[in-house]
């Protein structure tokens, strides 16, 4: 079992700045792929950007290639996501989540088995 919790949202303007944190306990040997996904009102939940955990290697979503940078501590247990240039359509509640498996896709929220409960992002213009 991996708990995970997210901070760090809040508002912020146009073009402004972001970090939002990810802290996970528990098993956290038992995942694969570590993530971060937004689920704006209305729309199906987006992926962002994933890490796959054993090498660190990301893969970025083109909608916010160049834009959001993942990291992560030394430890392994805490993931960050940097917004930058932020747009009001960056406003969405974002989550980190975790895969237990190798996502054929690993921006596919499907093959994520552990959440957290979300950081609410608001850009206003």
């Amino acid at each position: 079992m991996v708990k995970l919790v997210e901070s760090g949202g809040g508002s912020v303007q146009a073009g402004g700045s972001l970090l939002l944190s990810c802290e996970f306990s528990g098993f956290i040997e038992d995942t694969y792929y570590l993530g971060w996904f937004r689920q704006a009102p209305g729309k199906k939940r987006e992926g962002l950007v994933t890490m796959y955990r054993a090498t660190g290697n990301p893969t970025y979503a083109d909608s916010v290639k160049g834009r959001f940078s993942i990291a992560r501590d030394s430890d392994q247990k805490t993931l960050y996501l940097h917004l930058k240039s932020l747009k009001v359509e960056d406003t969405a509640m974002y989550y980190c989540a975790a895969a237990r498996s190798y996502p054929i896709d690993v921006l596919d929220e499907s093959y994520y088995a552990y959440w957290g409960q979300g950081t609410q992002v608001t850009v206003s213009s």
